[in-house]
């Protein structure tokens, strides 16, 4: 159940103090509703209240704030061991890695204004012995854009305690890489900067940030070591030898050394966080109280890390890495942010001058929750909320059925047509084609095809005909009695559009829906137009084996597994290389490049299917999608195609088999779930969760065919591996797998079929 602060149904801001241009408040506040979307807000009211259901986080607090606006609610209980416990919107958070960059890294930009240390300081400096090892040459700024080439944490073991002996170890330390080399997060590195600032300006850390920081700011809840007269207040984390952690600080490396480190130990709230949040937006002051100098603020978020490498993190701050979940699908790159371990996470974007904060206790009360694919979410839902926000207009992307709006002529004029569509089937404003076909005066809509899904794309089963309610146009479904629309329903058509979101992967159905039609059309001697969408998942990837054997629903034509063409290439290869003789017309996209995946296009996303819902699903989807026959692939979670697992997994094992493998772009972090769907639905499995690291080196084909291999050493009398064969459609790859062969070994037994299908693909190409 989500409350909305208990005495009023929205906090407000002033215009002002959210925008900028004032230091004072003024009187008149804006109300939510004026700049966010309710009907948005609401769909994000459904995703939090189904994450607490899934026992992702036993509560939230939410604050989006932009145009002078506060939007605060708060969902499900802030405890539920000792006792239950609701949310509030005063509830003090432990903030785990926000410490790095709401304490820490202020901290050291401030000292660094002021002369008392430099950003390119070599730590030995401060540090005296740190050089030892070969760590002679990384500097303060390695440490603050975890290039420095040191490893994620120090060692638990033997037990010790205290700051100096923490500092000791971090001395010992060597380096995994030479600095500046790769990013590699670590909360070594804001160890030593929390070393660091007490060293640099006389004070611990956690009274230097009291004093320059948080008292000027107003932040009166944001703190280490929480008092006693606060406790009621503060959220509880995990259960740890027997009690739960309520008031001290999770992490327990933090724990270790006191409760105060550089790196976690902060506790605040949503409220305080957002007044740091609009200092920075302010460019360093807040009503009044100057923290920071303008060019601090843009010097520690903008990109530091150097050219060519992947991550882009700011001083501190991430900007765009494997940890940016909370920028969500729709904000540019060019804010930032930062997530805790314990659940919360803060995202700037000055484009638009909109802060978004999530704040939870994942780790309670047993430490198995997880909200990354939530911030994801709420950060994606918030974009889409605000009013009059077009996502990345300059430069942009325009669909075919973008550009069927704006121009004339393109539908023949007088036709009747039929619509094959989806709730995919939208503008870069989410204006459905349907509605606009239906209030055309061009052409007459005068029939309606649905695929796989249904209308609404709500469906995971077969599909019924059914009436449009707005239009009273008869729904015939292409997925339920035919796969091809029959020559009663074309009659006295002229023209069939088609217009449906694709992934880019072979056994996704609707490319099957489409050539299934492209033949009804032929046969009826009428107009096939396409209107042309991206490939979210990139046009340049082509990946696995060609199809063998004969066309079937999941595998029409002989194409690769991840084809790395649109709808549009695809239905003109069909076209000619089946000799259907189709009067076919490309609606053709503007602005896309090859390369670019779904999120730099600026259109906003819609889930293609119930079960995909967002990019990286989508990328994972052509290598994952293939065990789903085999074995569970997340359906019926939260994060289809991120997680896989069954009964007999040992998901510990599991992990640090397929970490081992070294497949570019992926980390897995071993896992247990419950499906409520599908394979082994109601069945409590072991599995992996995927962590895409590097998307731009992510194979994802291969990566499924890796997995099947392991599995099959590892369970060969439990992992169904001819059932991988159902969707793969290559029997030779299945006996490889069978005997053992490496993946080498088995992607060559696709390249002689692939090397013929490159001169192929090239023929029929519309983009650069």
């Amino acid at each position: 159940m989500s409350r909305v602060n208990f005495k009023t149904p929205f906090l407000f801001l002033a215009a002002g103090l959210a925008l900028g241009g004032c230091q004072t408040l003024p009187t008149q506040p804006v109300r939510p509703e004026a700049v966010f979307h309710p009907a948005k807000l609401e769909a994000m009211d459904a995703v939090i209240e189904r994450a607490i259901a899934a026992g992702k986080a036993p509560g939230a607090v939410v604050r989006l704030e932009h145009g002078g606006a506060v939007y605060q609610k708060t969902y499900g209980a802030k405890a539920v061991e000792p006792e239950s416990l609701p949310m509030t919107s005063d509830t003090i958070f432990d903030g785990a890695s926000l410490t790095k960059v709401i304490a820490t890294t202020p901290a050291i930009m401030l000292l660094a204004e002021r002369g008392q240390l430099r950003l390119d300081d070599k730590v030995s400096r401060w540090i005296p012995g740190f050089e030892a090892h070969g760590k002679g040459a990384v500097s303060i700024r390695h440490l603050l854009t975890h290039t420095s080439g040191l490893r994620p944490g120090l060692s638990a073991t033997p037990p010790w305690s205290g700051v100096p002996k923490a500092i000791d170890l971090a001395k010992a330390e060597r380096l995994n890489t030479q600095p500046d080399t790769q990013f590699r997060y670590s909360d070594i590195n804001f160890i030593l900067l929390g070393e660091i600032v007490r060293l640099a300006s006389g004070q611990r850390l956690d009274a230097f940030v009291a004093a320059e920081i948080y008292r000027p700011l107003g932040m009166s809840d944001t703190g280490f070591l929480q008092p006693l007269a606060k406790r009621n207040r503060i959220a509880p984390t995990e259960r740890v030898d027997g009690k739960i952690l309520h008031g001290i600080v999770h992490d327990p490396t933090s724990r270790r050394m006191g409760g105060v480190a550089g790196h976690a130990g902060l506790f605040s709230t949503a409220a305080d966080l957002s007044r740091f949040a609009h200092m920075m937006l302010n460019g360093g002051q807040l009503n009044g109280r100057r923290i920071l100098k303008k060019e601090t603020v843009e010097l520690m978020t903008s990109v530091h890390t150097p050219k060519g490498m992947k991550a882009k993190r700011g001083l501190g701050w991430d900007i765009d890495s494997p940890y940016s979940s909370p920028r969500g699908n729709h904000f540019e790159v060019g804010g930032y942010g930062h997530t805790g371990w314990t659940g919360g996470s803060l995202w700037v974007d000055p484009a638009t001058r909109t802060i978004v904060i999530l704040m939870s206790s994942r780790t309670h009360p047993d430490g198995s929750g997880n909200v990354i694919a939530l911030r994801r979410e709420v950060a994606t839902l918030t974009a889409e909320a605000l009013r009059g926000f077009s996502f990345g207009d300059a430069p942009g992307v325009l669909n075919g059925a973008d550009i069927l709006r704006q121009r004339k002529n393109i539908l023949p004029k007088g036709a009747k047509v039929g619509l094959i569509t989806n709730h995919t089937g939208h503008d870069r404003q989410r204006r459905s084609t349907l509605d606009f076909l239906r209030t055309s005066n061009e052409v007459e809509l005068a029939a309606l095809f649905s695929p796989e899904h249904g209308l609404h794309g709500q469906l995971d089963e077969k599909v019924g005909d059914a009436t449009d309610a707005n239009s009273g146009l008869k729904i015939f479904s292409l997925y339920g009695e035919t796969r091809k629309p029959t020559p009663a329903q074309l009659a006295g058509l002229d023209a069939l559009v088609f217009d449906i979101q694709d992934i880019g992967c072979r056994f996704y159905t609707y490319i099957s829906t489409m050539g299934l039609a492209m033949e009804a059309a032929a046969e009826a001697g009428m107009k096939f137009i396409v209107l042309d969408r991206v490939n979210p998942i990139g046009g340049t990837a082509v990946a696995g084996p060609v199809r063998l054997g004969p066309s079937q629903f999941i595998a029409y034509h002989d194409i690769p597994v991840q084809h790395g063409m649109t709808a549009g290439e695809l239905a003109r290869m069909i076209n000619a290389e089946r000799g259907l003789g189709t009067e076919l017309q490309i609606v053709k996209i503007e602005g896309w490049k090859r390369g670019q995946l779904f999120d730099t296009t600026g259109q906003p996303w819609t889930n293609p299917s119930p079960n995909m819902r967002n990019l990286t699903q989508a990328m994972l989807y052509p290598g994952i999608g293939l065990l789903e026959t085999a074995m569970s692939v997340g359906r019926g979670t939260d994060t289809p195609f991120e997680v896989i697992g069954a009964p007999y997994i040992d998901d510990v094992r599991l992990a640090k088999r397929l970490n081992a493998l070294g497949q570019p772009g992926v980390r897995f972090v071993p896992i247990r779930f419950t499906p409520n769907d599908s394979m082994h639905k109601e069945e409590s499995c072991g599995g992996v969760n995927i962590i895409v690291t590097d998307r731009h080196r992510l194979r994802a084909v291969l990566l499924g065919i890796d997995i099947a291999r392991v599995l099959h050493r590892l369970y060969p009398n439990d992992f169904p591996l001819a059932k991988v064969g159902r969707l793969l459609c290559h029997p030779p790859t299945i006996d490889a797998l069978g005997q053992g062969k490496s993946v080498a070994q088995i992607e060559a037994l696709w390249n002689p079929v692939l090397d013929k299908f490159t001169p192929r693909r090239a023929k029929h190409l519309l983009y650069e």
